[in-house]
Protein backbone atom coordinates (compact mmCIF):
# COMPACT_ATOMS: atom_id res chain seq x y z
CA UNK A 1 0.00 0.00 0.00
CA UNK A 2 1.24 3.59 -0.58
CA UNK A 3 0.00 6.87 0.10
CA UNK A 4 0.39 10.39 -1.55
CA UNK A 5 -0.26 13.62 -0.01
CA UNK A 6 -2.89 15.41 -2.88
CA UNK A 7 -4.40 18.96 -2.77
CA UNK A 8 -7.51 17.44 -1.70
CA UNK A 9 -6.39 14.61 0.99
CA UNK A 10 -4.04 12.13 1.66
CA UNK A 11 -4.93 9.21 -0.21
CA UNK A 12 -3.93 5.78 -0.02
CA UNK A 13 -3.55 3.16 -3.30
CA UNK A 14 -1.94 0.65 -4.38
CA UNK A 15 -0.62 0.04 -8.35
CA UNK A 16 0.03 -3.29 -9.24
CA UNK A 17 1.69 -3.89 -12.84
CA UNK A 18 0.61 -7.12 -14.97
CA UNK A 19 2.99 -10.18 -14.67
CA UNK A 20 2.11 -10.93 -17.95
CA UNK A 21 2.93 -9.86 -21.31
CA UNK A 22 0.16 -11.04 -23.71
CA UNK A 23 -1.44 -9.78 -26.83
CA UNK A 24 -4.52 -8.47 -24.34
CA UNK A 25 -1.98 -6.20 -22.61
CA UNK A 26 -0.80 -4.05 -25.83
CA UNK A 27 -2.04 -1.02 -26.47
CA UNK A 28 -4.66 -1.20 -22.92
CA UNK A 29 -4.97 1.21 -20.70
CA UNK A 30 -4.31 0.73 -17.04
CA UNK A 31 -8.18 0.66 -14.58
CA UNK A 32 -8.75 2.52 -11.72
CA UNK A 33 -11.03 0.72 -9.29
CA UNK A 34 -13.36 3.02 -7.27
CA UNK A 35 -14.58 0.59 -4.04
CA UNK A 36 -18.16 1.26 -2.19
CA UNK A 37 -19.56 3.03 0.71
CA UNK A 38 -17.68 1.92 3.82
CA UNK A 39 -15.34 -0.30 2.09
CA UNK A 40 -12.14 -0.57 1.17
CA UNK A 41 -9.62 -1.35 -1.28
CA UNK A 42 -8.98 -4.64 0.72
CA UNK A 43 -12.90 -5.60 1.23
CA UNK A 44 -13.81 -4.36 -2.58
CA UNK A 45 -10.59 -5.58 -4.78
CA UNK A 46 -8.36 -7.31 -2.95
CA UNK A 47 -10.57 -10.19 -1.18
CA UNK A 48 -12.62 -10.45 -4.15
CA UNK A 49 -9.38 -11.16 -6.01
CA UNK A 50 -10.71 -8.67 -8.38
CA UNK A 51 -6.62 -7.30 -8.66
CA UNK A 52 -5.25 -11.07 -9.47
CA UNK A 53 -7.88 -11.26 -12.21
CA UNK A 54 -7.82 -8.29 -13.51
CA UNK A 55 -3.69 -8.15 -13.36
CA UNK A 56 -3.66 -11.65 -14.70
CA UNK A 57 -5.90 -10.68 -17.56
CA UNK A 58 -3.02 -7.92 -18.57
CA UNK A 59 -4.19 -4.93 -16.96
CA UNK A 60 -2.36 -2.65 -14.88
CA UNK A 61 -4.30 -2.10 -11.92
CA UNK A 62 -4.59 1.37 -9.40
CA UNK A 63 -6.82 1.15 -6.84
CA UNK A 64 -7.42 4.02 -3.84
CA UNK A 65 -9.15 3.93 -0.60
CA UNK A 66 -11.84 6.84 -1.00
CA UNK A 67 -11.45 9.22 1.72
CA UNK A 68 -13.30 8.55 4.49
CA UNK A 69 -12.20 4.92 3.99
CA UNK A 70 -9.43 2.36 4.61
CA UNK A 71 -6.00 3.74 5.11
CA UNK A 72 -7.21 7.17 3.46
CA UNK A 73 -7.41 10.55 5.39
CA UNK A 74 -10.61 10.96 7.31
CA UNK A 75 -12.79 13.31 7.80
CA UNK A 76 -16.31 14.36 9.90
CA UNK A 77 -17.88 16.97 8.53
CA UNK A 78 -20.31 16.15 5.57
CA UNK A 79 -18.83 19.61 3.90
CA UNK A 80 -15.68 17.81 3.18
CA UNK A 81 -17.48 14.83 0.93
CA UNK A 82 -19.11 15.04 -2.28
CA UNK A 83 -19.02 13.40 -5.52
CA UNK A 84 -16.77 16.10 -7.28
CA UNK A 85 -14.48 16.08 -4.55
CA UNK A 86 -14.26 12.67 -4.45
CA UNK A 87 -14.18 12.18 -8.19
CA UNK A 88 -10.91 14.73 -7.68
CA UNK A 89 -9.10 12.54 -5.33
CA UNK A 90 -9.00 9.93 -7.95
CA UNK A 91 -8.21 12.28 -11.19
CA UNK A 92 -5.24 13.99 -8.90
CA UNK A 93 -4.19 10.22 -8.24
CA UNK A 94 -4.29 9.78 -11.75
CA UNK A 95 -2.09 12.72 -12.59
CA UNK A 96 0.20 11.57 -9.62
CA UNK A 97 1.12 8.59 -11.49
CA UNK A 98 1.09 10.19 -14.86
CA UNK A 99 -1.85 8.48 -16.14
CA UNK A 100 -3.33 10.12 -18.99
CA UNK A 101 -6.38 7.89 -19.45
CA UNK A 102 -7.41 4.77 -17.88
CA UNK A 103 -10.30 2.49 -17.87
CA UNK A 104 -12.59 2.95 -14.43
CA UNK A 105 -15.09 0.73 -12.91
CA UNK A 106 -16.58 1.65 -9.63
CA UNK A 107 -19.02 -0.25 -7.09
CA UNK A 108 -21.96 1.12 -5.71
CA UNK A 109 -20.95 4.27 -4.24
CA UNK A 110 -17.85 4.16 -6.64
CA UNK A 111 -20.06 3.88 -9.22
CA UNK A 112 -21.24 7.49 -8.58
CA UNK A 113 -18.11 8.63 -8.27
CA UNK A 114 -16.68 7.05 -11.43
CA UNK A 115 -20.21 8.61 -13.07
CA UNK A 116 -19.02 12.04 -11.95
CA UNK A 117 -15.28 11.17 -13.42
CA UNK A 118 -16.41 10.88 -16.58
CA UNK A 119 -18.47 13.51 -17.32
CA UNK A 120 -16.05 15.98 -15.83
CA UNK A 121 -13.41 14.49 -17.77
CA UNK A 122 -14.59 12.25 -20.75
CA UNK A 123 -11.10 12.65 -22.29
CA UNK A 124 -9.58 11.18 -19.02
CA UNK A 125 -11.92 7.90 -19.33
CA UNK A 126 -11.55 4.68 -21.57
CA UNK A 127 -13.89 2.46 -20.58
CA UNK A 128 -16.35 2.69 -18.20
CA UNK A 129 -17.75 0.15 -15.79
CA UNK A 130 -20.61 1.09 -12.69
CA UNK A 131 -20.96 -1.91 -10.77
CA UNK A 132 -23.96 -2.34 -8.15
CA UNK A 133 -25.62 1.46 -9.24
CA UNK A 134 -28.39 1.65 -11.73
CA UNK A 135 -30.92 4.48 -11.93
CA UNK A 136 -31.36 4.67 -8.44
CA UNK A 137 -28.43 7.07 -8.91
CA UNK A 138 -31.49 8.93 -10.59
CA UNK A 139 -34.46 7.91 -8.75
CA UNK A 140 -32.72 7.71 -5.24
CA UNK A 141 -32.44 4.22 -3.43
CA UNK A 142 -34.53 4.55 -0.45
CA UNK A 143 -34.19 6.53 3.19
CA UNK A 144 -30.47 6.59 4.29
CA UNK A 145 -31.04 8.59 7.35
CA UNK A 146 -31.45 5.20 9.77
CA UNK A 147 -28.23 4.16 7.95
CA UNK A 148 -26.75 7.36 9.07
CA UNK A 149 -28.44 7.09 12.30
CA UNK A 150 -27.27 3.30 12.71
CA UNK A 151 -23.44 3.98 12.23
CA UNK A 152 -23.39 6.51 14.81
CA UNK A 153 -25.97 4.51 17.70
CA UNK A 154 -23.97 3.69 20.86
CA UNK A 155 -24.49 -0.48 19.55
CA UNK A 156 -25.48 -2.18 17.28
CA UNK A 157 -28.04 -3.40 19.31
CA UNK A 158 -29.98 -0.45 19.29
CA UNK A 159 -30.26 -0.18 15.56
CA UNK A 160 -33.60 -2.03 14.48
CA UNK A 161 -33.74 -0.85 10.34
CA UNK A 162 -32.51 -3.77 8.28
CA UNK A 163 -30.22 -1.84 6.14
CA UNK A 164 -28.95 0.05 8.86
CA UNK A 165 -27.68 -3.02 10.56
CA UNK A 166 -26.20 -4.82 7.27
CA UNK A 167 -24.20 -1.30 6.98
CA UNK A 168 -23.54 -1.11 10.31
CA UNK A 169 -22.29 -4.60 10.97
CA UNK A 170 -20.07 -3.91 7.79
CA UNK A 171 -18.09 -1.32 9.01
CA UNK A 172 -17.61 -2.89 12.76
CA UNK A 173 -16.11 -6.22 10.40
CA UNK A 174 -14.09 -3.43 8.72
CA UNK A 175 -12.83 -1.81 11.37
CA UNK A 176 -13.94 1.78 9.73
CA UNK A 177 -14.04 5.18 11.50
CA UNK A 178 -18.18 5.34 11.92
CA UNK A 179 -18.14 9.13 12.32
CA UNK A 180 -16.31 9.52 8.98
CA UNK A 181 -19.00 7.08 7.25
CA UNK A 182 -21.38 9.45 8.77
CA UNK A 183 -20.10 12.26 7.39
CA UNK A 184 -19.65 10.58 3.86
CA UNK A 185 -23.16 9.56 3.81
CA UNK A 186 -24.30 12.81 4.48
CA UNK A 187 -22.34 14.45 1.79
CA UNK A 188 -22.69 12.00 -1.10
CA UNK A 189 -26.39 11.86 -1.48
CA UNK A 190 -26.93 14.07 -4.44
CA UNK A 191 -28.79 12.79 -7.14
CA UNK A 192 -28.07 12.82 -11.04
CA UNK A 193 -30.50 13.78 -13.89
CA UNK A 194 -31.10 11.46 -16.85
CA UNK A 195 -29.36 14.40 -19.03
CA UNK A 196 -26.50 14.22 -17.36
CA UNK A 197 -25.99 9.96 -18.11
CA UNK A 198 -27.07 11.05 -21.71
CA UNK A 199 -23.67 13.06 -22.19
CA UNK A 200 -21.73 10.16 -21.50
CA UNK A 201 -20.41 8.64 -24.83
CA UNK A 202 -17.84 6.03 -23.58
CA UNK A 203 -18.00 2.59 -23.73
CA UNK A 204 -20.52 1.64 -20.94
CA UNK A 205 -20.79 -1.57 -18.78
CA UNK A 206 -23.62 -1.73 -16.67
CA UNK A 207 -23.56 -4.80 -14.13
CA UNK A 208 -26.00 -5.04 -11.21
CA UNK A 209 -27.18 -8.11 -8.96
CA UNK A 210 -30.58 -10.12 -10.25
CA UNK A 211 -31.48 -9.89 -6.33
CA UNK A 212 -29.72 -6.06 -5.81
CA UNK A 213 -32.53 -4.28 -4.08
CA UNK A 214 -30.42 -1.33 -3.47
CA UNK A 215 -29.36 -0.05 -6.89
CA UNK A 216 -32.38 0.32 -8.91
CA UNK A 217 -32.67 -0.50 -12.77
CA UNK A 218 -29.53 -1.31 -14.32
CA UNK A 219 -31.29 -1.65 -17.92
CA UNK A 220 -32.90 1.59 -17.69
CA UNK A 221 -29.63 3.80 -16.82
CA UNK A 222 -28.10 2.09 -19.38
CA UNK A 223 -30.84 3.05 -22.05
CA UNK A 224 -30.02 6.53 -21.61
CA UNK A 225 -26.43 6.09 -22.43
CA UNK A 226 -25.88 5.46 -26.77
CA UNK A 227 -22.64 3.09 -25.96
CA UNK A 228 -23.92 1.35 -22.66
CA UNK A 229 -25.30 -2.44 -22.23
CA UNK A 230 -26.37 -4.26 -19.42
CA UNK A 231 -25.17 -7.86 -17.61
CA UNK A 232 -27.66 -8.77 -14.87
CA UNK A 233 -25.46 -10.96 -12.08
CA UNK A 234 -27.52 -13.83 -11.65
CA UNK A 235 -28.82 -15.17 -8.70
CA UNK A 236 -26.39 -12.03 -6.77
CA UNK A 237 -27.59 -9.25 -4.18
CA UNK A 238 -25.74 -6.18 -3.54
CA UNK A 239 -23.05 -8.00 -1.11
CA UNK A 240 -22.49 -10.64 -2.89
CA UNK A 241 -22.27 -9.38 -6.66
CA UNK A 242 -18.69 -8.30 -6.03
CA UNK A 243 -16.40 -11.04 -6.33
CA UNK A 244 -18.89 -12.82 -8.69
CA UNK A 245 -17.08 -15.27 -11.26
CA UNK A 246 -19.52 -14.02 -14.21
CA UNK A 247 -19.25 -10.09 -13.63
CA UNK A 248 -15.51 -10.85 -13.55
CA UNK A 249 -15.55 -12.49 -16.99
CA UNK A 250 -18.19 -9.62 -18.03
CA UNK A 251 -15.62 -6.74 -17.12
CA UNK A 252 -12.54 -8.56 -18.93
CA UNK A 253 -14.60 -9.45 -21.72
CA UNK A 254 -15.96 -5.82 -22.29
CA UNK A 255 -12.08 -4.33 -21.79
CA UNK A 256 -10.79 -6.33 -24.09
CA UNK A 257 -13.54 -6.03 -27.05
CA UNK A 258 -12.57 -4.37 -30.02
Amino acid sequence: MQSVNLSTAQISFIDRESPVDTPQSIDKYPILLVHGFASSINDNWLDTHWIKFLTESGFRVIALDNRGHGKSQKFNSANDYSLDLMACDAIQLLDYLEIDRAHIMGYSMGSRISSVLTMNHPDRVGRLILGGNGYGMIEGTGNWDPVYDGLLADSIDDVTDLRARVFRRFAERTGSDRDALAACLKGIRQLFTEEQFTQIKNQVLVAIGSEDDIAGSGQKLADLMINARFFSVPGRDHMRATGDKAFKSQVVEFLQAQ
